[in-house]
């Protein structure tokens, strides 16, 4: 019965939503759901032809055997799962039992049947990688550039200039390149006499303002102690070998007496020291070298049964164990011969050897234990440049999110706000050559200057990564390999990216109230103020009570 309900999946094709059905020919869903539901707003926000052009690239064989499982329910499920941040087994409880969540993954009427096995996720990650989830960030910004950009035609203005105030017998000025450096500003001279326009040979575009900066997304892993690691470790070897002495015992006719473990006292050792409240330096020194000493007489048992049976009989899952505990061993013997800490390529998990231990200097949390993210904020969006398990400098990598910027926005960014670890003199030069302003402290002495940074301008990066840590589970990542991990992060990058573009929604149903009664109606006041009250993101709902004739 359990292995029926694992295999089971939705077999819904996918129906892209261009596709419009005939009036009186719609699904119950169009008729009698709420329009104005957050998860109805936001299936009619997404691309999804174009989400779904990504999933499909990804599978290896789209001709033969039996059709996959409807990408829209695979991505959306994985949307509802961290938007939410719920389990795997949770998300699928939750999409069983809400309407609402079955129409945003794409369902045509309600149905009682769970969509597919919890177990499914881990193929959906392993099919979204890192830059899959940064193509479909892509997709979304273009969605909002789009809706911006046609809200600056017709008389209308864009979001970066909302404070410009207009008296009713003046027209809207069309601002498209903000103001740039007095020298490499384009000059323009219009006369009503029908003089040429005098631009200079050379335009440089700058636009928009790039915040960057670094975190570390931990994943849930127990603290790692030299001694818990060790006794772990030992646990782990004890396991392989009475699976090799099964093995041998059933499969073969070699005779070969059990090797001596001495589990037993090793546990009661081990338990002696880790129960203690208090322990001394020289307590855990010694569980330590006890710990070293039954873990190398049980590898070397390993290699000796390896060596009767002449080839490696373990799977896959086996063999990961009894290399990673080799490779741990060697690290502790290192740090207890020359009574040190800290080591190169440092094990913290032998389930999850790719984590490592990464310096944060933070008062709660000196040192955390997961992947580290270079991550760009622009227009309200973020975009992760960089994830790496292993630690690195973040003010090496402020070229490459610059880079990034222009061939995601399409021209440099205007300002650069950046912590002071970004602010060497080499990436200084480097954003002067490009005309880029550097939002930051100066260096050398601090001066009386009136365009100095404020402490709250890289706030909007700062407010995002706690967003996704509090929110969003980026400080608990439960996957365990390397590859849904990072589709996992990814992910939850995603789900930000989509909740800006849902808060944006009010304003692009704005711009289109306004172009079609703009046309047959006449304003009794100000434009900017209507615009004003009815973007307010803090009330949630959009006030539009204009008086026409």
């Amino acid at each position: 019965m359990a292995k029926s309900q694992k295999s089971r999946a939705s077999k819904l094709r996918y129906l892209s939503p261009r596709v419009v059905p005939l009036p009186g020919f719609e699904t119950p869903f169009d008729q009698h759901l709420d329009k104005n539901n957050r998860w109805v707003k936001l299936a009619q926000l997404i691309p999804w032809d174009n989400i779904v052009n990504i999933y499909l690239s990804k599978l290896k064989n789209q001709k033969l055997g039996a059709d996959s499982i409807n990408p829209r329910v695979a991505i959306g499920a994985m949307i509802i799962k961290h938007m939410n941040d719920f389990s795997d087994r949770e998300t699928v409880l939750q999409i069983q039992e809400n309407v609402y969540m079955q129409y945003f993954i794409g369902y045509s009427s309600f149905s009682n049947q769970a969509p597919f096995d919890a177990s499914l996720f881990v193929e959906f990650r392993n099919r979204l990688s890192l830059d899959d989830i940064n193509k479909i960030n892509e997709k979304i910004v273009k969605i909002y550039q789009q809706s911006m950009d046609e809200s600056s035609k017709d008389g209308t203005i864009k979001n970066d200039i909302v404070d410009h105030t207009v008296k009713p017998d003046e027209t809207l000025p069309a601002v498209d390149v903000p103001k740039q450096d007095d020298e490499k500003q384009s000059v323009t001279v219009s006369s009503e006499e029908g003089k040429e326009n005098v631009q200079p040979a050379k335009k440089v575009e700058l636009r928009g303002t790039l915040i960057m900066d670094a975190t570390v997304s931990p994943q849930e892993i127990a603290y790692p102690t030299d001694l818990d690691l060790l006794n772990e470790s030992r646990q782990q070897c004890e396991k392989l070998i009475d699976g090799l002495m099964a093995y041998i015992s059933e499969w073969t006719t070699i005779e070969i007496k059990k090797p001596r473990t001495y589990r037993k006292v090793a546990r009661k050792q081990y338990l002696k020291i880790a129960q203690k409240k208090t322990r001394s330096r020289s307590e855990i020194r010694k569980g330590i070298r006890q710990q070293l000493q039954y873990l190398k007489r049980n590898i070397k048992h390993l290699h000796w049964l390896l060596d009767q049976i002449e080839f490696i009989v373990f799977d896959k899952k086996a063999y990961k164990y009894f290399l990673v505990i080799q490779h741990l061993y060697d690290q502790q013997k290192t740090m207890y011969d020359t009574k040190t800490h800290s080591i190169e390529n440092r094990i913290v998990s032998i389930h999850q050897p790719h984590v490592r231990p990464i310096k944060r200097g933070k008062k709660n949390s000196d040192t955390e234990f997961g992947a580290k993210i270079q991550a760009s904020l622009m227009d309200g969006f973020v975009f992760i440049d960089e994830l790496n398990w292993e630690a690195f400098n973040e003010g090496a990598r402020l070229k490459l999110s610059v880079e990034n910027y222009k061939r995601r926005m399409g021209c440099y960014p205007q300002k650069v706000l950046a912590d002071k670890i970004y602010c060497t003199r080499e990436n200084r030069n480097f954003l002067k050559e490009q005309g880029i302003e550097l939002r930051a402290k100066p260096l050398g002495r601090p001066k009386a200057l009136s365009n100095q940074v404020s402490p709250g301008e890289r706030n909007p990066i700062e407010g995002k990564f706690g967003q996704a840590k509090r929110g969003y589970g980026l400080d608990k990542i439960r996957a365990k390999l390397a590859s849904t991990s990072e589709s996992w992060i990814s992910t939850i990058i995603l789900v930000l990216n989509l909740v800006k573009l849902a808060g944006a929604a009010p304003y692009c149903l704005l711009v289109s109230i306004w172009d079609e009664y703009a046309k047959k109606c006449t304003l009794h006041f100000n434009f900017i103020e209507i615009f004003l009250t009815a973007a307010q993101p803090q009330s949630g709902k959009v006030v539009f009570k204009p008086t026409w004739t």
